[in-house]
């Protein structure tokens, strides 16, 4: 298995434009909040659904997604709870909006993925995961390692 920064020098290695950068920096959380909203979206079996309405698949998503995170880099795992803990509550808010939770997350979602391919477009490489689609999920831990380097934490 890769180690957290050989995925991060891989991924850096087609983000290196500052355009492009900036439209990661909006779009890579942009599109982690529209996963969340779907996974949310997706009904469970009425038993569970009494219990709470945090018992859904986002929140087992959420966990598998920072289990992921935390066997690559356990600092980093606590930067990423941190910022998919305030996914679902804010997955959780938009789905009291007047329509429904999956159609907010596939407009966000294609506007998103748009952007991305804009920016991979600026930058002249193909988006990474293109080559693994593990990927996917190492772009949101990437913009994390951004700001640790910047807070002088280590990883």
């Amino acid at each position: 298995m890769r180690t957290m920064h050989q995925w991060l020098d891989e991924y850096g290695a087609s983000h290196r434009n500052d355009t492009n950068e900036l439209i990661h920096w909006i779009c890579v959380p942009t599109i982690a909040l529209t996963v969340v909203g779907f996974l949310w979206a997706i009904p469970v079996p009425s038993a569970f659904a009494a219990i709470s309405p945090w018992v859904n698949w986002a929140t087992v998503g959420v966990a598998l997604w920072i289990a992921y995170y935390f066997v690559l880099s356990p600092s980093l795992g606590i930067g990423a709870t941190v910022c998919l803990v305030a996914m679902l509550f804010i997955v959780r808010w938009m789905d009291s909006l007047p329509w429904p939770l999956w159609l907010t997350s596939l407009v966000i979602f294609v506007v998103a993925w748009i952007g991305q391919f804009i920016g991979h477009n600026i930058e002249g490489t193909r988006p990474s995961f293109f080559k693994a689609v593990q990927f996917l999920l190492i772009g949101p831990i990437w913009l994390m390692s951004h700001v640790y380097r910047r807070l002088g934490f280590s990883y």
